[in-house]
């Protein structure tokens, strides 16, 4: 389809008529696609390995394993494969954008859907029309300030006080256990298997405009969010932790967030080891110093990661994590885990 007749006299309905399906990594079994990788080489190779060190993650029954997320692949269909990662324990804490948690996965738990575009469509005609592009992505902007809205009558709900970001989604997993539109989000799975979720950098998403509102509307008596807490829990997880693995998919703050935990519990006078196990997808380069924030190995010498198992993958990730996570799940060493519980804690 030309994109030149998408230009000038299209209505909302013209644009948001084709959903984002989320793959389903049960449907379908990698593992003789990743065999066949593992015999090649480039990011081909890379996705093999992340995917042999994921598997030894799942296999190592010490191991503390913590999914990171920053990027837009929750809008871009990987959405049922973290909620997947925490339904058949191969995850047991998550650190995320705002973003990924409210303005993809809570979206969506309310009932409303992202939908397939194009990045070549004009954007002052979508602007128009009210609609928000992830590059070839398109989310109504009505009903994410919905999201925005129902966020603040949550927290209008709350006693008044200071929340860490888990707290806070940990309450919205209540609030979708009720009145959620599409079951199974990640948050409410997450809450159902008391896998925690923390977003160090809340009020750059959904979130922040919501509890805006709300402090408004409340302007004595209001939630806040206290992220310096937040990120002593996080480090607490990491301390009773005898082990520790990262998934992470993409970079940014929730790399930082978890990587810090081994400085931080080194400060608070624990004894930690690094994290043993690493695997990053990123489409960022290194050269400039900003791969969202560092390579793996530059990691190392600040004495947060163990070079000995990690895996750098140089790939956008909605192309390659299904593959690695189907192998995963598929692998089956999940099956011999015990769920950590780690919401239980605090």
């Amino acid at each position: 389809m030309s994109d030149k007749k998408n230009l000038g006299h299209n209505s909302k309905k013209d644009f948001l008529n084709k959903p984002v399906e989320h793959i389903d990594i049960t449907k379908f079994d990698s593992r003789k696609i990743i065999s066949s990788m593992e015999k090649m080489s480039f990011v081909s190779r890379e996705t093999a390995n992340a995917t042999k060190i994921y598997n030894e993650m799942l296999k190592d029954k010490n191991c503390t394993i913590f999914l990171t997320l920053a990027g837009s692949t929750s809008a871009a269909g990987c959405m049922h494969i973290y909620r997947d990662l925490v339904k058949y324990n191969m995850v047991d804490a998550i650190v995320a954008t705002g973003a990924s948690i409210i303005d993809m996965d809570f979206f969506e738990a309310l009932g409303f859907k992202h939908y397939q575009g194009s990045q070549f469509q004009n954007d002052d005609e979508l602007r128009k029309n009210y609609i928000d592009r992830i590059y070839d992505t398109y989310i109504d902007e009505d009903e994410l300030q919905m999201c925005d809205k129902t966020i603040g009558e949550i927290a209008d709900n709350l006693e008044p006080k200071a929340y860490t970001s888990r707290e806070f989604i940990k309450e919205i997993g209540k609030y979708l256990k009720i009145n959620s539109k599409k079951k199974g989000s990640l948050i409410e799975t997450a809450y159902d298997n008391n896998v925690p979720i923390f977003c160090p950098a809340f009020t750059d998403s959904s979130a922040g405009f919501g509890l805006v509102m709300h402090q408004e509307r409340n302007p004595n008596k209001h939630i806040t969010i206290d992220s310096i807490r937040e990120f002593r829990e996080l480090t607490e997880i990491k301390i009773r932790s005898k082990g520790s693995g990262l998934f992470m998919i993409g970079g940014g703050v929730p790399k930082n967030f978890i990587q810090d935990t081994v400085i931080c519990a080194e400060l608070l006078g624990k004894d930690v080891d690094m994290h043993k196990y690493a695997i990053q997808i990123t489409v960022a380069d290194s050269r400039d110093g900003a791969c969202s924030s560092s390579t793996l190995k530059e990691a190392s010498s600040w004495g947060k990661v163990d070079t000995s198992k990690e895996q750098m993958v140089f790939a956008e990730a909605t192309s390659v994590l299904p593959l690695i996570a189907s192998d995963a799940y598929h692998t089956g060493e999940w099956k011999n885990r015990e769920r950590k519980n780690f919401s239980e804690i605090f």
